[in-house]
This record gives structure tokens, sequence and C-alpha cells, in this order.
């Protein structure tokens, strides 16, 4: 049994819940921070504060967001919250009651404390509780806290109910639109604040899920991603070319846009990551950022004058000399977005978990928000693509080469599922040389996967030269990916690497 269970940064599923894990959020993080450059944070947040008009820290947009929740859609729910701590509290002040209640709602990070009435809570739950009352001012703060964990019943648990909307509409249906430093990083269980993962922090959580849950799944698109796994390979590119991408949304800007700053900005992000779009989903996606944003139109009340002047805005770009601009930079940043694409997809299906891969990301894809992602597949194109890759044929493209590694390790692990089922371990590989940073690898059974990662930067150190990878053994090393054949037991990057970015290698004599 698996849980749709959205994780906050640094969260844990309860160790006493009897379940295989989540379906995956978490690895979606994880896998797309990984190709992040992280030097490209200063210049990516200077870029973004210059075309806004401001500087604001995620954290104050999550906690606005989750405050304009509380007071408006969520109203009824919090007066009816605020009533039983009423009646659990009758000495206190009423106003500061509700006031406490509503400000440690919003200085929750996660969505539930998951406490039960009438037993102890658990460490996590009253850690959650403390942290977010420690960020709080209000007066009867710690007071509410308490009642969270050990009041009255109905408030224990209707305080859990309102938690988790809020933290959802608050945070995924708000904040994400109200801030788009990097649009790739706006996506459930994410943090936007937290730019890249190291390797060392990938490979750290990647053994925690083989000793902890290693059935949980593993995915980087779903039904609820704002964004597909392809559009978030294209936008990372931007974090290794921050001033170029500064330049270029500085010119495509008009003198007399209508637009919020902050949707422009995503308007151009969105642009860029999902080429080629038409002006018809393009204007899709932009009413329903605005319209979630709710800073000047919404789903109840919708400001038509508004949203009108900002789809004619986007006509004109779109029918105007910056479109081409646009397209001519999204084609320059194919080179790196294949070598993205590719490595977050094999790292995706190879590491301990379950891979789920979601309808039609078999290739490449330019899906957003739904309904965008709920668009028919075309699975007849799918299977012809499969059969003539099964034949032999070389890849035709990037389309052939993401489903070529999708097939290719899914069959790896029907084959060899010992490889890849518990207990097989999570073994990261570390590579030597004047590009080692660059290469993602690790063994799973007798299988290792090899990645590069910040093909940009790469490229300006002149690629892997002399980089070796030992892949934890002697003799020959087939690549399931190119069919050549490779000696150990030290690995040239340089040749593993030199027609794909990614390998899927496997010893010669496995049979």
């Amino acid at each position: 049994m698996l849980v749709e269970k959205i994780t906050a940064p640094g969260e844990d599923l309860p160790a006493d819940w009897d379940c295989a894990g989540t379906t995956g959020y978490d690895a979606l993080g994880m896998i797309g921070g990984l190709f992040l450059d992280p030097a490209g944070e200063k210049p990516l947040t200077r870029a973004y504060a210059e075309f806004t008009g401001g500087a604001t820290a995620f954290a104050e947009v999550e906690r606005e967001a989750r405050r304009y929740v509380a007071e408006h859609g969520l109203r009824p729910e919090i007066d009816r919250l605020h009533r039983v701590l009423v009646r659990a509290r009758p000495a206190d002040d009423l106003d500061a009651l509700r006031a406490a209640l509503v400000e440690l709602l919003v200085a929750m990070r996660v969505y539930r404390a998951y406490v039960t009435p009438g037993e102890e809570p658990p460490e996590q739950a009253r850690r959650v509780l403390d942290e977010a009352s420690r960020e709080c001012s209000a007066p009867l703060v710690p007071e509410v806290a308490h009642e969270a964990l050990h009041g009255d019943p109905e408030f224990v648990v209707r305080f859990q109910q309102v938690s988790a909307p809020l933290a959802a509409k608050g945070v995924e249906d708000t904040a994400f639109y109200r801030w788009s430093r990097m649009a790739a990083l706006n996506e459930v269980g994410g943090d936007p604040a937290r730019f890249a993962v190291t390797p060392a922090d990938f490979h750290a959580h990647c053994r925690r899920v083989a000793a902890g849950r290693p059935l949980s799944l593993t995915t980087l698109s779903t039904h609820d991603t704002k964004r597909q796994e392809d559009v978030r390979a294209r936008l990372a590119v931007l974090a290794e070319i921050p001033h170029e991408w500064e330049s270029a949304v500085r010119v495509w800007r008009a003198p007399s846009s209508p637009l919020e700053p902050d949707l422009e900005y995503l308007m151009w992000q969105t642009l860029v990551g999902a080429w080629p779009i038409t002006e018809e989903r393009m204007a899709g996606f932009l009413t329903k950022a605005m319209r979630e944003a709710k800073t000047r139109t919404n789903w109840i009340t919708p400001d038509e004058g508004y949203e009108r002047a900002v789809l004619e805005y986007l006509h004109t770009a779109l029918s105007s000399g910056t479109a081409e601009e646009v397209i001519r930079f999204a084609a320059r940043l194919e080179p790196a977005t294949r070598v993205n694409a590719l490595g977050q997809k094999i790292v995706q299906l190879t590491v301990p978990g379950v891979p789920d891969v979601y309808q039609g990301c078999e290739l490449v894809g330019g899906s957003l928000v739904d309904p965008d992602n709920r668009r028919p597949v075309d699975f007849e194109r799918r299977r012809a693509a499969l059969a003539r890759l099964d034949d032999d044929a070389p890849p035709g493209g990037l389309d052939d080469e993401k489903l070529l590694v999708t097939s290719r390790a899914l069959r790896l692990r029907r084959d060899e599922p010992s490889w890849f089922a518990p207990p097989s371990p999570h073994e990261p590989l570390t590579a030597v040389g004047p590009a080692a940073e660059h290469a993602v690898a690790f063994r799973r059974g007798r299988a290792v996967t090899v990645a590069t990662r910040l093909p940009v930067a790469l490229d300006r150190l002149g690629g892997w030269t002399s980089t070796l990878l030992d892949p934890g053994g002697e003799g020959e090393w087939r690549d399931l990916l190119t069919g050549e054949v490779h000696r150990g037991p030290l690995l040239e990057l340089a040749v593993v690497l030199e027609r794909m970015p990614v390998a899927l290698l496997v010893p010669e004599d496995r049979a």
C-alpha cells in the first residue's frame, strides 16, 4: 500500500505507518535538484528581483499566501475550529485566540502533525508544533499548540483537517504562482527556496529510501505536477546561463506590459520551457496561473479586464518578432536539455524505489499543469518507436533516446529483480579527475548507472578529458543503451559517454 502523502523537505512518514511508502514526490524534488547548478542561485535571484522590483523571500510569500487562504477560502473552517477552541479555553480573549490559531496554522511547515486524540503525541508532531510556535509572535500561540497536541479530541482532529488543505491551497495553489525565481522548483512536495541538491545529499536520500521504505514510488511527472519533467529539464539549464537569461527577458519585456511582474516572469519561463506550445495552451496556463495567484484576479471573482489584457499581451508576443527570439533561445538550450532529460530519467528508473512513469512520459513532452497534462497520449506512436529501437534502429532524436533509456532500464529491472528489489543497497560511485563533479554514478546489484550533470559548465571545462570511474570491478562492462563494451577496472568517461550522456552498465558475463 502506498500513501499519496506530500512530505515537506526533511519530513519522513511516521515510522509506525504500515505502508510501502509514498507516491514519490520526495524523489521528484531530490532528482530534479541534482541537475540544478547551485552557482546559478545568486545571479538568478538578482535577475528575478530586478525584473519583479523586489527581493521578497519565498518564506514570506508563503506566509502571506497561507494567511490569505485562511482568511478567505478556508474562513468557514477556521471559524468552526475557533469555536471549538473557545469552548476549550473560555477564559481567553476570543479575538486573541483566533489570531493565535491563524498564526499557528500559517507557520506550520508540514501538512499535518498526525496526533491521535487521547494518545501521547509522537515526537515528530511535538517538534512540528514547537517549531511553528517559535515562528509566531502573537499571544496564546503556545497555548493553542498545546491544545493541538493534548486538547479536546474534536479540536485535535479538526486542527489537522484544516492544516492540510491550508498547506495545499496556500502553498501549491497560491504561493507557487506568486514567486517564480526558478519555476522548475515550484512542484508539489518541493521547496522553491531550496535551489539545488548536492550529490552527497542525493545519495544520502537514496540510502535512506533503500534502508527504510525501498518500495516507495519514484516519479518525475504525475497528474498533479505543474510542469512535465522535460519542461523542468530545460528550465534547469537557465541556472547555468543566468546572465543570458536575464538579458533575454529584459529584451522581451514590453515597456507597456500590463502584467504583474511575477506573472510575466513566469510567462517567459513557461514559453521557453514548454516550447513548442500553442497560444491556446499557453493562454489556458496563464489564466490558471493568475487566478491561482489570487492577486489581481481569482476563480470566484475574476477580473475580466485584467485577464483580457494579459491574454492580449501573450497574443502580441507570439505574433511578433519576440516569438522568434524565444524560439532561438529555447533551441540554444537543447543540447543541455538533452543531458538533463536523459540524466534525470535514468536516475529515476534505477534508484531505490519503484519507478512510476506517467502516461506519455516515455517520450519527451511539454505538458503543463492540469488540464494540460491530461491530454490524450499517442500510444501507437510509442509502440512504433519502441519496435524500431528493438530492431536495433539507431535513435533518431531525443524522443527515441528517452524511450531507449526507459525501455532498457525497465527491462533490466524485470530481468534482474534481485539487483533492484529489497534488500539491494544504493552504492554511490565517485569519479576522479577534472570533471568528477559532473558525474552521478551508483551501483544497484551488479548494474551501474552513470549520468551527466551541469552540462554547460562541463563543456566550459573542456569535457570529461581524463576523468575516470571505477565501476566496482574488473572485466568488461556492456552499456545496455549503446551496446558498447568497456574494459575495467577504470573507465574513461569521455569514452563511455561519447554517444549518450548517460550509461547503464552491466557485466558482460552477467548471464
